[in-house]
């Protein structure tokens, strides 16, 4: 009937040959122009004004929406083309015509959208009972009478739960992918179209096939529609597949569980979501454990500032060995203003929390070895026999092609030719296969062995050695924290080295107590005031440095860092501090006497400008002082007149990296001089 309307604009009076049929878009939707190639090229045509007449069977089958319709109404008015259809001709320059055609353009946009309602309501209450098919996922298959049950192969059942298993144990979808590379592991598809269609073919796995595996609710036993919309903003023109987007549980249409055969349980389902939301990198999740040093990574907060998670800033000190910090700079990072709440140093707390963890997983340490066992067992056992079901597939392989070869006729040498082929690779393919399979029991038995259930026993009663182990990797040891802790809230004491940690465990229970941080300077302890008056009471006593530094080991009194245990040194420093003289034995003097004028030891001078020894050596080292070493070799001796002490005064006194920016910003006038070393 439509190309039957080339004879009625000839009976109207155009030339046959003036007369050009648009069928570019049979079978296209007419409620998107951008996917109708037809309807443009007819828009053009008429906006060049070479169009006399523009005849339909309906006007419906020009467009579907008023913005298409209205439009070639209006440029068919301005070019002076007619409309027809089956009722008449019209000419929309006419008023009466004009709104005759908009009310047959309305009518068909209402009609096209009451067509859609409808389909929408019934797909909808279909889906409400159950019985609306969807496509079914990896491990499942569809009946022919409708039903959705478990794959009938046994080989993809199991990897399908080995899927979770490993989840469940490693935590990490990248840890489940990485496992399933290093065994050889493939996923069992079934093809949904196709000559193939329903043939069972092992692909390699992926993350993002195992993601929708985590996330779809299928195999918890639910009954899922409208996990995914369209969101026009992200639709492609003539791409009808795309803007897609996932919804949240909250706005799925329907939800009806235990309406499927399941693999695992609703609440191992909602487990393994959580778990992901835990995984990812934002503020309100700790994110996946990592291999960094830093064990709290994730898991402390500031308990200065209203429980802001801290972020751990890794840096190479002069060892060369990597340190790393907990710092908390929400303030300034997020509006600019203030500065750093507080930093504590990472190894000392991630003692301190260690030794705590440690201290509770005791008790439960043989019950958890027990279990170890057992789980070791039963993923031995899992993958012999993962290993047994690919044989078996194997063998059979390699007896269907036995079979195809005998039955073909000698005669027909091509096909034989091919057949016998197909045996020799299926049979080579098997013979492979089993020697791997080989392999794999002689260095992973399905049992563990007598020796390693000891040795398993034996790790459970110490667990440090377990904890300190090199096989031990730091992502285990943040595992097995997160496992047993939930948050960690610190709090720095004033400026000293205590630091008061609250350890939230699992389950709500909360212990506190008090970590020790390393400090720049001794007057910087809580404990100063009682090391002062130990120091120079025992001074009083006559005792020499060595004495004094045995002394206030015994009594448990620490230095502020880098050391456990107070020195001669260091107690030589503290006493000229305090001004207070010490007891040297003959052949014992551990102090440079006799110097000369405008000379001056590391401790004296670290007194003198109010500053750590530590700071007076990292300036010689750089050449910032003038110094020389005693004959001995043992003691730097430091030369500095009035002007060279004003002038470290003044460096001491100017903000870090003011050198480094004078380098770049005035160069000329603010850096310090080439011999003085490189300025930081």
């Amino acid at each position: 009937m439509q190309y039957g309307l080339v004879e009625r604009a000839v009976a109207l009076g155009w030339a046959r040959s003036r007369v050009v049929v648009i069928d570019d878009d049979l079978g296209r939707s007419a409620a998107i122009a951008a996917a109708r190639p037809g309807f443009q090229k007819l828009v053009t045509e008429v906006t060049m004004g070479r169009v006399g007449i523009v005849l339909g069977i309906e006007m419906s089958r020009l467009a579907r929406t008023g913005r298409d319709w209205h439009q070639l109404v209006e440029l068919c008015s301005l070019s002076g083309a007619l409309l027809a259809d089956s009722d008449g001709v019209y000419d929309p320059r006419f008023y009466n015509d004009r709104l005759l055609l908009g009310l047959k353009g309305t009518m068909s946009e209402a009609e096209l959208y009451l067509i859609r309602q409808r389909m929408a309501s019934g797909r909808l209450a279909k889906a409400e009972r159950g019985e609306l098919a969807v496509p079914v996922p990896i491990g499942y298959v569809r009946r022919p009478s409708g039903e959705v049950v478990l794959d009938p192969d046994g080989q993809a059942q199991t990897v399908v739960r080995l899927v979770f298993d490993t989840f469940d144990r490693l935590g990490t979808l990248n840890a489940v992918l990485r496992y399933f590379a290093d065994h050889g592991i493939g996923l069992p598809v079934r093809a949904h179209s196709g000559l193939e269609k329903g043939e069972l073919s092992w692909r390699r796995p992926s993350r993002e096939t195992l993601q929708i595996m985590l996330h779809n609710p299928i195999y918890a036993g639910y009954y899922a529609y409208g996990r995914r919309r369209i969101e026009p903003r992200r639709t492609v023109p003539g791409r009808p597949s795309t803007g897609r987007v996932t919804c949240g549980r909250d706005e799925w249409l329907v939800v009806l569980p235990d309406r499927m055969p399941a693999y695992i349980t609703a609440e191992r389902y909602e487990a393994n979501l959580a778990r992901m939301a835990a995984n990812r990198q934002i503020a309100g999740s700790p994110g996946a454990p990592r291999g960094g040093s830093a064990l709290l990574a994730g898991v402390v907060r500031c308990g200065l500032c209203g429980g802001h998670r801290m972020t751990v800033r890794y840096h190479t000190p002069t060892s060369r060995n990597p340190a790393h910090g907990y710092t908390c700079g929400y303030d300034k990072a997020n509006y600019g203003t203030g500065t750093v709440c507080q930093h504590i140093t990472g190894p000392a707390l991630d003692r301190y929390v260690t030794g705590q963890l440690l201290d509770a997983a005791a008790p439960a340490a043989l019950e958890v070895s027990l279990q170890a066992a057992g789980q070791a067992e039963a993923e031995r056992a899992t993958l012999d026999t993962l290993w047994r079901q690919r044989l078996d597939r194997a063998r059979y392989a390699a007896d269907r092609a036995r079979r195809q070869y005998q039955l073909a006729e000698p005669e027909n040498r091509l096909v034989t030719r091919q057949l016998e082929a197909d045996w020799e690779a299926a049979l080579a393919a098997a013979d492979r296969l089993t020697a791997d399979y080989q392999r794999f029991t002689e260095t992973q038995p399905r049992t563990l062995t007598a020796g390693e259930h000891a040795a398993i026993r034996a790790l459970a009663h110490d667990l440090p050695a377990v904890w300190h182990a090199p096989p031990t990797t730091a992502t285990d040891r943040k595992e097995l924290l997160r496992t047993l802790i939930d948050t960690i809230i610190v709090g720095v004491v004033g400026d000293s080295e205590t630091v008061n940690v609250t350890i939230v465990w699992a389950g709500g229970h909360q212990t506190t107590g008090q970590a020790a941080r390393p400090v720049a300077r001794l007057d910087q302890l809580s404990c100063y005031p009682q090391l002062v008056a130990r120091v120079t009471e025992l001074a009083g006593r006559g005792l020499s440095s060595r004495q004094i530094a045995d002394q206030l080991n015994t009594d448990g009194l620490r230095p502020p860092k880098r050391t456990d245990r107070f020195g001669p040194g260091q107690v030589l420093a503290l006493t000229r501090r305090l001004g207070v003289r010490i007891h040297h034995p003959r052949g014992t003097s551990t102090a440079l006497t006799n110097l000369g004028p405008d000379q001056w030891s590391v401790g004296e001078l670290a007194t003198a400008m109010g500053m750590p020894t530590a700071t007076v050596y990292t300036w010689i080292y750089r050449g910032w002082i003038t110094a020389r070493h005693h004959p001995d070799g043992k003691y730097w001796i430091i030369t500095a007149d009035a002007a060279e002490i004003g002038r470290l005064r003044e460096r001491r006194a100017r903000p870090p990296g003011y050198y480094t920016r004078a380098r770049w910003t005035e160069p000329t006038e603010q850096a310090e001089p080439s011999q003085e070393g490189t300025p930081t």
